[in-house]
């Protein structure tokens, strides 16, 4: 029956639940890929572990490890022990990835910690003590070393933190997201341009409207609003780092007019700041994003199936 409900059918069952977790009477393992794809993407832990094991291996679907990874990762950063316990599994046995007994370590104790007895035996047998390793394999957890030198104060790991939690529901790289507020407000949550943009991500107050930022000076819906405008970016221009960035400091219509960055001294010198910090030019992207708001341009962007796919890989 589940597989011949509709898409608007899903979505509102989803909303209305709230996706804290599974939705009860649902057969995850017999959902069509398309369906079980949506309520991942709307939030559902249970969804996001079950297409996490149907990519890790490759049941009903190509096999992608990568792509495996980001949805556990998701599912991880809420605090699902089965999300976190495959993590752990996935680099205990170097499966597509090398192998890693501290970063596996690392999942183990997490899904232990949430009640896993059974990821809490495999700690034990992997090492003698868990250490938190440099990276975590998951994009939402900030890692830049930089941050260590810029980011001292207790309402700056804060803001870190509260980063790291919305990453969660904007899938966007932690890293990235606080290179931007570095270089826009050094995060100083109450900075103000002479250009009149304010905040963390330094919201003009057009960006501010349309990404339904009501309270510009409170630090999290700031966030969120800059965050928003990023994601519909990296959708807009096809995950190309270098282009949404240009775009969040001179807008996309002149990324557009200029097939690249403008030749503006500010913008060329924003954008090489921030790559130098995030040392990536490409983030995984979804074409949904470009769903949140217009672009200002008027211009269409076609979604491609391989874009559809492809998009959701992590960084």
């Amino acid at each position: 029956m589940m597989q011949k409900l509709g898409r608007f059918f899903i979505a509102s069952l989803l909303l209305s639940l709230s996706l804290s977790g599974p939705v009860l009477g649902i057969n995850y393992a017999k959902l069509p890929l398309e369906q079980l794809t949506e309520m991942a993407n709307m939030g559902d832990q249970a969804a996001q572990v079950e297409l996490a094991t149907a990519l890790e291996h490759g049941e009903g679907v190509k096999k992608d490890i990568e792509l495996a990874i980001t949805w556990y990762c998701l599912a991880a950063g809420r605090g699902s022990a089965d999300a976190q316990r495959s993590l752990g599994w996935i680099y205990a046995n170097g499966k597509g990835v090398k192998r890693d007994d501290k970063l596996a370590a690392y999942w183990l104790d997490k899904a232990a910690g949430s009640g896993d007895d059974y990821a809490a035996r495999l700690v034990k047998r992997l090492v003698d003590r868990v250490g938190k390793p440099d990276k975590t394999g998951c994009s939402h957890v900030a890692s830049a070393p930089w941050l260590r030198g810029r980011c001292v104060t207790s309402s700056c790991r804060k803001i870190i933190k509260m980063v790291e939690r919305l990453a969660v529901d904007y899938r966007l790289d932690a890293n990235l997201v606080l290179a931007v507020i570095s270089a826009e407000s050094a995060f100083n949550p109450a900075a103000r341009s002479a250009k009149n943009a304010q905040g963390l991500m330094q919201l003009i107050p057009e960006t501010a409207k349309r990404f339904g930022v009501k309270n510009v000076w409170d630090k999290e819906e700031n966030l969120r609003g800059g965050m928003a405008y990023l994601r519909w970016l990296l959708a807009y221009f096809n995950g190309n780092v270098e282009h949404a960035l240009a775009g969040y400091n001179a807008g996309e219509n002149r990324v557009v007019q200029y097939n690249g960055v403008p030749p503006y001294a500010e913008t060329k010198a924003y954008v090489k700041r921030i790559l130098s910090d995030y040392g990536k030019r490409f983030h995984h992207f979804d074409k949904s994003w470009l769903t949140s708001a217009q672009p200002t341009t008027g211009l269409s962007v076609v979604q491609t199936e391989k874009d559809a796919i492809r998009g959701t890989l992590g960084g």
